[in-house]
């Protein structure tokens, strides 16, 4: 079981991030694309990335970050900005990692036999390796979450948005007990199994709580303990990513029946997020009608509104992204055999 120590300085700096991390949904999809598990929520994606993304793209990566055990604390950085959402900027923060620590982190993986001999390279130092890891790091990003960002990023806020009523109506300690079934909170110590036999004393350092996407089943952390604390968990509801413009290509003539050719395509245009003026340009249509179509649409609860400056963003929600792939919304599973440190 993992016992993490709260003191009064800890739950003032406890924080709750509203965004995907980016990191840590590349180091968890990866866990995930390399295993069978969770075949409603990455079941369409995992064969997608499968048949589309070379083997020697995605090997290199898979050889970093093993489904089960640890995968090294540099890939994900704790010192990152909380829900910066700018891959760009996490991953130069990665890479520019200390070499010691990106050496001690790799010992543990170099030391394994089957580690891969580019991994021990790495591990030697060097520029070449270190680029390299850059460069396949980016390709996958590219090629199997950028699609997909808008539909990923919606289901967070979704849960983000539940877990905000949640401290407005019961507090921290709620908050924290409810991140999984099987976590308490009690004398101001969360208690999370089926963690291996551990003790994290936060020690006013505050704990950075966020959701993922990827995470399946258990929460997931930094193995180090020394660095900024970081707890990772699933999101309630996950039901499937879609592909932006997989969702603006197809909508037209499966919602356009259902909801009008119109609102069928603000429906659409949502996902990637658009104000109100950019969906009436892209629409064709007043600025009158398209805050009618958004209104309906955010009655429905199909679609969430946001006021950024003098603009007010739309976003698909969760229900929103199902209704526009075919699917219903479904609950992420629960409940999964011992849990080890940065690893699913």
């Amino acid at each position: 079981m993992l016992r993490i120590h709260f003191t009064a300085e800890d739950l003032a700096r406890t924080t709750l991030a509203a965004e995907p991390d980016p990191l840590w949904e590349l180091l968890l999809s990866l866990h995930m694309l390399q295993v069978n598990d969770g075949p409603v929520p990455f079941g369409t994606w995992r064969q997608r990335i499968r048949r589309r993304l070379p083997r020697d793209l995605v090997a290199p990566l898979a050889a970093l970050a093993p489904p089960v055990g640890y995968s090294p604390d540099f890939l994900t950085p704790s010192e990152e900005p909380i829900g910066t959402g700018d891959f760009g900027t996490s991953l130069n923060l990665m890479l520019s990692t200390p070499r010691k620590r990106i050496q001690h982190d790799l010992s543990k993986l170099a030391a394994r036999p089957a580690a891969a001999g580019w991994v021990r390279h790495l591990a030697e130092g060097g520029a070449e390796p270190l680029n390299r890891l850059g460069h396949v790091a980016r390709a996958y990003h590219q090629g199997a979450l950028a699609p997909y960002w808008a539909s990923l990023s919606a289901a967070v806020r979704a849960d983000h948005r539940e877990r905000a009523t949640q401290l407005a109506t019961g507090g921290v300690g709620s908050v924290l007990a409810g991140i999984h079934p099987r976590a308490r909170w009690r004398d101001q110590v969360l208690e999370i199994e089926p963690f291996a036999d551990q003790d994290l004393h936060l020690d006013g350092r505050g704990l950075r709580l966020q959701p993922s996407y990827f995470c399946w089943r258990q929460p997931t952390k930094l193995e180090n303990h020394d660095l900024s604390p970081v707890l990772v968990f699933p999101i309630t509801t996950a039901g499937g990513l879609v592909r932006g413009d997989q969702v603006i290509e197809d909508t037209q003539q499966r919602l356009g029946a259902l909801l009008g050719r119109t609102r069928a395509a603000v429906l659409a245009l949502t996902v990637k997020g658009c104000t109100t003026t950019e969906l009436a340009n892209a629409c064709d249509i007043t600025l009158a009608t398209a805050s009618h179509q958004t209104a309906v649409l955010r009655g429905a609860g199909l679609i969430e509104s946001q006021r950024q400056g003098k603009s007010v963003l739309h976003l698909a929600t969760p229900l929103g992204l199902a209704l526009l792939e075919g699917r219903g919304p479904s609950a992420s599973e629960s409940g999964s055999p011992e849990l080890p440190d940065h690893g699913p």
